[in-house]
C-alpha cells in the first residue's frame, strides 16, 4: 500500500525576546510557519529596516507592552509566498514592502518568513532594490505626514529638523527641498555637519546652548523664526524649540528620544504670545486613514520617480548579527537607516 505524501514543514528563523532589556535579550529561534489566515499574506523577507520604536518595544518603553515570548519588527521588503483569503491584488512572486500597519503584539517581521496583514503591504517601487526599499516607507511616511499632510509646508518656508541624521530626519530634509522649503538641521554632533550639508540641509546648526542655537536659527530663517519645527526628542528642550518659531508657527513632536516625554513642558509664554500650534504626531494616524495613506504613497512614489528623494542607508548587517544591529541603532552614530539583510534566495 502506497503511503500518502506529506508536505514538508515550512520552517523559518525568527527573532524573539522573552524579557525586556537591552539588545542582548534578542534570540534567534526556529519555528514552523503557519499558513496565512484570511486577510493575511506570507512574505519571504529579504531585508529589514530597523526603527527606534522596535528598540523601545524591546526595552519595555514603548506605547504597548510585549506579550512574551514576543516577536518584533515593523518594516521589511520581500517576496509574497502565499495569500490568505482576501489577498486581492497580489500574487505569489510579487515584490513588496511591509509597512507598520499592525501591532507588534500580533505580528513582527524580524524573520526569514512572516505572515502579515495584507493591509500592511505595498508594492515595492521598481526603482529600488530589496535592501533600499526596506529603508523607504517608515521614514518618508513619517516625514510626509508632518511636513505635507499636517503642516502643508510650502516654497520658502523654513523648517527646523532635530535629530537630522536619523532616517526620518534625512527624509524630512529631502522632502523639504522637494517642496521648495528651507531645511535647517539642528544637531548635537559637530562631526556630522558636512554630511548633513551634503544630504541637503540648507543650514546646519550645532546645538551648544539654548540661546546661541535660537539666535542661529533666527539668523538662518531671516530673523522671523521658522514656520515648522519637526522634533523626535521632546523633554525640556521644547521651550527652546518654541522660541525658534515664527508667529503662528507649528511644533510637531513625534518621538521621545530624550526619555523625558512625560515631563515635557508646555511653552506657555511662547505659545500664547505667538499663537503657536503644538501637536503630537505618530505615523500611525496617517497609515490608519486610507485616504491619507493613499495620498502619501502617491506623493512618495512620484518623488522617487523624479529622483527628488533617495533612502539613505547607514549600515547593513547580516541577519545573524541582529544584536549588533540593535546596538548600532542605539549608538547615535548612524547617518540614515540601519538595515538587516535576511536572505537573497528562497529556503525550503
Amino acid at each position: 500500500m502506497r503511503s500518502k505524501a506529506v508536505a514538508p514543514e515550512l520552517m523559518s528563523r525568527v527573532i524573539r525576546f522573552h524579557a525586556h532589556g537591552g539588545p542582548e535579550v534578542l534570540h534567534m529561534e526556529e519555528e514552523q510557519v503557519a499558513a496565512p489566515q484570511a486577510g493575511e499574506m506570507r512574505v519571504r523577507i529579504e531585508a529589514i529596516g530597523l526603527n527606534r520604536a522596535e528598540a523601545a518595544f524591546r526595552s519595555g518603553k514603548y506605547l504597548e507592552s510585549a506579550q512574551f515570548p514576543s516577536r518584533l519588527g515593523y518594516e521589511a521588503s520581500g517576496i509574497v509566498e502565499a495569500l490568505g483569503e482576501g489577498g486581492v491584488g497580489f500574487a505569489p512572486g510579487d515584490a513588496v514592502c511591509v509597512i507598520p500597519a499592525f501591532s507588534m503584539t500580533r505580528y513582527g517581521v524580524y524573520a526569514e518568513r512572516a505572515n502579515v496583514p495584507a493591509s500592511a503591504v505595498l508594492r515595492r517601487p521598481p526603482e529600488l532594490s530589496a535592501t533600499t526599499a526596506a529603508a523607504l516607507w517608515m521614514a518618508y511616511l513619517t516625514a510626509y505626514g508632518a511636513l505635507v499632510d499636517i503642516a502643508q509646508l510650502g516654497k520658502g518656508d523654513a523648517v527646523v529638523i532635530t535629530a537630522p541624521s536619523s532616517s526620518v530626519g534625512l527624509a524630512a530634509i529631502q522632502l523639504a527641498n522637494h517642496l521648495g522649503a528651507v531645511p535647517i538641521a539642528v544637531t548635537r554632533s559637530p562631526h556630522k555637519r558636512e554630511a548633513l550639508l551634503a544630504a541637503g540641509a540648507r543650514h546646519v546648526i550645532v546645538h551648544e546652548t539654548a540661546s546661541a542655537t535660537t539666535a542661529e536659527v533666527m539668523q538662518a530663517s531671516g530673523g522671523e523664526g521658522v514656520r515648522l519645527v519637526f522634533d523626535p526628542i521632546a523633554g525640556p528642550e521644547v521651550d527652546t524649540l518654541a522660541a525658534m518659531l515664527a508667529p503662528q508657527g507649528t511644533l510637531i513632536v513625534y518621538g521621545n528620544l530624550s526619555g523625558a516625554g512625560d515631563s515635557t513642558p508646555f511653552p506657555f509664554r511662547e505659545a500664547v504670545g505667538k499663537g503657536l500650534s503644538l501637536r503630537g504626531y505618530l505615523v500611525f494616524e496617517l497609515i490608519r486613514d486610507p485616504q491619507r495613506l493613499q495620498a502619501a504613497e502617491a506623493f512618495i512614489r512620484d518623488a522617487l520617480r523624479r529622483k527628488a528623494i533617495q533612502p539613505t542607508i547607514s549600515r547593513i548587517f547580516p541577519f545573524a548579527q541582529i544584536i549588533q544591529a540593535h546596538r548600532y541603532l542605539e549608538s547615535n552614530q548612524q547617518l540614515g537607516k540601519v538595515i538587516v539583510e535576511v536572505l537573497s534566495q528562497p529556503i525550503h
